[in-house]
């Protein structure tokens, strides 16, 4: 009996997606929950599973094709030659080529993620030389194994052996037009994931819909700096996490918002929806692009929850493992350019939100206290708020009260 192979319904938010790569090919054997194919969708990667034993008949959707939800990818027979044994080159268990046709499997059997098994594809990394720390191999496990296989020092080559330069001659004049190998203007064209070109539309379509503005504070973190100094080793033996600075922030703001309460709206036509509940995105970089995952009811967690939350989705961004609960819905947002040296940026709203809070990296800088410059570690943070619903002074007395909070962190453990 032949059976349909369809993209699969992966959110209600997701309306098509694009052929990233076929493990099987036609006439393959396949055995039921084997997956076949691998998607690419603007949130997650998806694989589609064979549902049924049997043999894949047809392709109708190749590699790079962009589908819709309910579209066929391909065509199966179900139980012919399911049985049948694997070509011979997957039984060779140490060939790069075998495990690329397989397109997953480990030295312990387990399955790997697409972006496991994309990266070992680009760095032509045998998937059976890969030891997972956990049960499926993921990008993080194969940039390990990269990193232990790499030679030791570039500079353990055989070096070739040394002639004398020849005497220096009269130099030729150098003229603008001289040509230039052809090497160092060499270009490129890559073609865009599904979920960076989705995040250039939205990130358009954000400049396009809503009114942006951003205002401009700076927080002393001294109070923060040195809470964290004291407790850093008690909080992470008693919660197996570390204290960053990202949970005090949370904190500071979801109690904000309890004040100012139009920055946890949206707008839906000519109404503001006010939301009771606090799901807070924070922003993680990926390897397609930086990514949103939501920490829902936060004025409910604590802070080695929140800090375990932020690690455990840095974690799946790294190894693709992300789902789309985890980047579904959020009330307000969070960015970190700090982590990579950013000192001042104007982050992008995330509609339908209409407020975003972006830190940076922390300097010491001279400040005016009690009459004498002193040197403060300080941080520059900007908020970017939707004008249509939110009022320039309501905007800036939110960013002043999560500065107040933040320096003076006690407010935030009395009041959590």
């Amino acid at each position: 009996m032949s059976i349909n192979i369809v993209v699969p319904e992966v959110g209600e938010s997701i309306v098509d997606a694009r052929v990233a790569r076929w493990l099987k090919k036609e006439g393959d054997p396949v055995k039921a929950g084997e997956p076949l194919v691998e998607l690419e969708t603007d949130k997650v990667d998806v694989e589609v599973a064979a549902p049924k034993s049997g043999v894949l008949r047809t392709i109708a959707h190749g590699d790079g094709a962009d589908v819709k939800i309910g579209d066929v990818l391909g065509a199966m027979d179900e139980g012919a030659a399911a049985e049948a044994p694997a070509p011979a080159a997957s039984a060779a268990s140490g060939s790069k080529g075998a495990q690329k046709a397989a397109g997953g499997g480990s030295a312990s059997g387990a399955a790997a993620t697409p972006s496991a098994r994309k990266l070992a594809r680009e760095q032509d990394v045998a998937l059976d030389a890969v030891r997972p720390e956990g049960p499926r191999v993921t990008k993080a496990d194969v940039e390990r194994t990269l990193v232990t296989t790499a030679p030791a020092s570039a500079g353990e080559a055989p070096r070739p052996a040394q002639t004398p330069a020849p005497a220096p001659g009269p130099r030729p004049a150098s003229t603008p037009s001289a040509a230039r190998p052809s090497e160092e203007r060499r270009e490129e064209r890559v073609r865009m994931s599904k979920r960076r070109a989705t995040i250039a539309r939205r990130l358009v379509e954000a400049q396009q819909t809503a009114a942006m503005l951003t205002t401009f504070n700076e927080v002393d973190m001294s109070a923060v700096m040195k809470l964290r100094e004291r407790r850093k080793e008690a909080f992470k033996a008693k919660h197996g996490v570390s204290l960053g600075i990202a949970s005090f922030f949370v904190k500071a703001i979801v109690a904000a918002l309890h004040e100012f309460p139009r920055l946890n709206a949206e707008i839906q036509g000519d109404e503001m929806v006010l939301k009771h509940y606090y799901d807070i995105g924070v922003a993680v970089g990926a390897s397609e692009g930086l990514v949103v995952p939501v920490l829902r009811d936060v004025d409910r967690m604590s802070f080695a929850e929140i800090e375990s939350g932020i690690r455990e989705f840095a974690r799946k961004a790294n190894d693709g493992s992300l789902t789309l609960e985890d980047l579904r819905g959020g009330t307000f947002s969070i960015t970190n350019g700090g982590v990579y040296g950013s000192l001042l940026s104007t982050p992008i709203l995330n509609p339908p939100q209409v407020g975003i809070l972006g830190l940076h990296a922390i300097q010491d800088r001279p400040v005016g206290l009690a009459g004498q410059v002193v040197l403060r570690p300080m941080m520059y943070t900007a908020l970017t708020y939707d004008h249509r619903i939110v009022d320039g002074s309501e905007a800036v007395r939110f960013l002043v009260r999560i500065r107040e909070l933040v320096e003076d962190p006690g407010v935030l453990l009395v009041e959590s």
